[in-house]
């Protein structure tokens, strides 16, 4: 994959960024270490507290990494993990196959590409480093001739599970995926009745999932570890919106 920069120049009041694959060992430790301070630093999970400050399992190695930097400072800002077809064969099951039963999906299984990990900087969530992450996607997408992209996209149960709760019931009205691609999660997360709240956020990765094209695959599942519920998404390509689409491909485009 190119790497891809957007942004203004050194002296601009908001950064310049790239994007690559990481390559390299240290850079696989830059990616976990970035996701450490998300996942467990910020979102208080003790349990999984470590003394190498790195957020990091049996998947990594397998995966391809996206990275994207600050460059004017080089520090990694933004990752995302990619399992493709043939990283498949080696690790013989998704990430989501921990929390799913995919079994609809399996006649699926060498035309789809997994993603997960998705983690941004709190000082860079303004949608720019999404959006190339995004175009990496689709570029890992074009490459391994993928006609699917899944993911678990989570969502914190720090207040109890209402969110979840009310973004299930919400979302899943208007965006539940066809009964053919189905999945079940292996620990469900219970839902229950309530009145919706109001200015009710949906959280950004979802949000960029849903627009896009995405469907949501069935209820959330439980992920006691790190102390949320995940929602199983899909995005078949030919769902890809129009917009997104002409976007996400362009910029994905060799240089």
């Amino acid at each position: 994959m190119r790497v891809m920069t957007i942004g203004a120049d050194s002296t601009a009041s908001f950064p310049k960024l790239s994007l690559s694959l990481a390559n390299t060992p240290e850079e696989l430790r830059e990616v976990q270490r970035l996701r450490y301070k998300v996942f467990v630093e910020a979102m208080g999970l003790d349990t999984l507290r470590n003394h190498e400050g790195l957020e990091r399992d049996e998947f990594d190695e397998f995966c391809d990494h996206l990275i994207v930097r600050d460059t004017r400072t080089l520090e990694v800002v933004g990752t995302y993990r990619v399992l493709t077809p043939r990283a498949l064969t080696r690790t013989r099951s998704f990430y989501s196959e921990n929390e799913f039963d995919l079994g609809r999906l399996s006649h699926l299984r060498p035309r789809i590409i997994e993603a997960g990990r998705a983690c941004i900087h709190p000082d860079y969530r303004n949608g720019g480093v999404i959006m190339m992450l995004w175009a990496g996607l689709a570029a890992c997408m074009r490459r391994e001739k993928a006609e699917f992209l899944i993911g678990c996209a989570s969502v914190s149960l720090a207040d109890g599970g209402h969110t979840i709760n009310a973004l299930y019931r919400k979302l899943a009205a208007d965006n539940l995926c066809p009964p053919e691609y189905r999945v079940t999660p292996h620990l469900p997360f219970p839902l229950h009745d309530e009145p919706l709240p109001e200015g009710l956020q949906v959280p950004a990765l979802i949000k960029g999932y849903l627009r896009s094209g995405a469907w949501i695959c069935g209820e959330p599942a439980w992920d006691p570890d790190f102390h949320s519920a995940d929602l199983f998404m899909m995005l078949p390509l030919t769902q890809l919106d129009s917009r997104y689409a002409r976007h996400y491909l362009k910029e994905a485009e060799p240089a």
